[in-house]
C-alpha cells in the first residue's frame, strides 16, 4: 500500500509483488531447516534485558540527540563488555545479544515511539517474542531486527487501536 501511494502503481504489479513474497516464505520455509526440532525458551531473567537495552538507546538517541545508528553503536559496544565482567559465567555471556535486540527497538524515532512508556512496552514485547524465538531462524542474518520491528509494530497498533 504504501508503494501504491507514493508511486501510484497499478493493482497488478502490487499483487505480482504479493505473490512472489507469499511464494518466497511457503518454499523458503518448506525446503530450508530454519529451526531446531526441539523446541525452547528463554529464560525470563535473560530476556528482561530487552526493555533495559531500548531505553538506554531512546535516551541516547533521543534525549542526548546522537542520532539512532550511532545511539545503537553504543549500546552494541557497551554490552559487548558485559561478558568480561564475570568470563565463567553463561547468564553474562547471553546479555549482549538481548540487549542489542532492545538497542533496535530504541532506534525508532519519536514520530514513532512517543514516550519512554511506549518504548518500555515495545522493548516487553519485543522480549516476548524473544523468548519464544529462541530456537527459530537460527543462522538466518535481522532476526534481532525483525523482532523488534514486530515489538514496535504491536504496541503501536494497540496504542492506534485504543488511545
Amino acid at each position: 500500500m504504501i508503494i501504491k501511494e507514493q508511486y501510484a502503481v497499478n493493482n497488478v504489479l502490487i499483487s505480482t509483488a504479493i505473490i512472489v513474497v507469499i511464494l518466497s516464505t511457503f518454499f523458503g520455509y518448506r525446503y530450508l531447516d530454519l529451526h531446531h526440532h526441539k523446541y525452547n525458551y528463554e529464560r525470563l531473567s535473560v530476556v528482561i534485558w530487552v526493555p533495559i537495552g531500548a531505553l538506554l538507546c531512546y535516551i541516547i538517541n533521543i534525549y542526548l540527540g546522537l542520532g539512532s545508528v550511532l545511539a545503537a553503536g553504543i549500546i552494541g559496544v557497551l554490552a559487548s563488555f558485559v561478558p568480561k565482567i564475570n568470563s565463567q559465567s553463561n547468564y553474562l555471556k547471553k546479555l549482549p545479544t538481548v540487549i542489542y535486540c532492545g538497542a533496535f527497538v530504541g532506534m525508532s524515532s519519536a514520530q514513532i515511539t512517543p514516550s519512554i512508556s511506549f518504548v518500555i512496552a515495545a522493548g516487553s514485547i519485543t522480549g516476548l517474542l524473544y523468548m519464544l524465538s529462541k530456537n527459530l531462524f537460527l543462522g538466518i542474518g535481522g532476526k534481532l531486527g525483525a523482532l523488534a520491528f514486530a515489538g514496535v509494530i504491536i504496541v503501536s497498533l494497540i496504542h492506534w487501536l485504543y488511545l
